[in-house]
């Protein structure tokens, strides 16, 4: 199998290793040269974007990661059969699909004809990524997708939980992405706002992906671009 890795942390972000470990076949990665986090579906037309050879197998791009999806698709992994964009340190559920990088790369690869699936990490109580654990449910939940039929101008969006020794294995559980909003809260000095929204304590609906992730499970939803 021909696959293109990318990302939204940049090249050298821990979650983009793990991800390259988790995946079999032929693999070549193309993705930022540095982390660009939130960015959205920023793709760059306005200058020239540079690239670089950083092995037979690691292209960086000093662009975004839609810029990484462009450039591999079209020129460094043509005959790809699969984008697979993270492991993204970092919840990507519900309405974070329209500000996060990672879900760009899968959704422009997607746009660019190519089986995508986006891939997070949810980070709980601020502790570390166990990244040997979230190769370790990468695989598991790919080798279940890989063999899953994807309708045409769908992606797969993926968010592993954050578990911690003594907790239960995760389930796999397919769920439509939540549509409430993020917690939209400021502390004002004169004129600056300082964005005080909490991740966890946004609304979990029942059975959304919100929901199943924070409850300690594998959020798997299928995204319409």
């Amino acid at each position: 199998m021909e696959i293109m890795i990318t990302n939204d942390d940049g090249i050298d972000a821990p979650g983009i290793k793990a991800l390259y470990k988790a995946l079999d076949g032929n693999k070549v990665i193309v993705a930022p040269n540095e982390p660009h986090s939130g960015c959205g579906h920023q793709v760059t037309t306005h200058k020239p974007l540079e690239t670089t050879i950083r092995s037979k197998y690691e292209i960086a791009v000093h662009g975004t990661p839609g810029d990484c999806s462009r450039i591999g698709i079209t020129h460094y992994a043509r005959d790809v059969e699969w984008v697979i964009s993270g492991i993204n340190a970092g919840g990507n559920l519900g309405v974070d699909l329209y500000i996060s990088g990672t879900a760009a790369a899968a959704r422009e690869a997607t746009i660019l004809g190519k089986r995508a699936i986006a891939i997070s990490h949810w980070i709980r109580e601020s502790k570390p990524i166990d990244w040997d654990k979230a190769c370790l449910l990468a695989r598991k939940v790919f080798a279940e997708l890989f063999d899953k039929p994807i309708p045409q101008n769908f992606f797969w969006n993926i968010n592993l939980p954050h578990v911690f020794a003594n907790e239960n294995e995760p389930e796999i559980i397919y769920c439509d992405p939540s549509y409430d909003p993020l917690p939209v809260k400021y502390r004002v000095e004169g004129n600056i706002f300082h964005y005080t929204g909490e991740y966890s304590k946004r609304n979990r609906k029942s059975g959304s992906d919100v929901d199943v992730c924070f409850s300690g499970n594998i959020a798997v939803s299928l995204v319409r671009i």
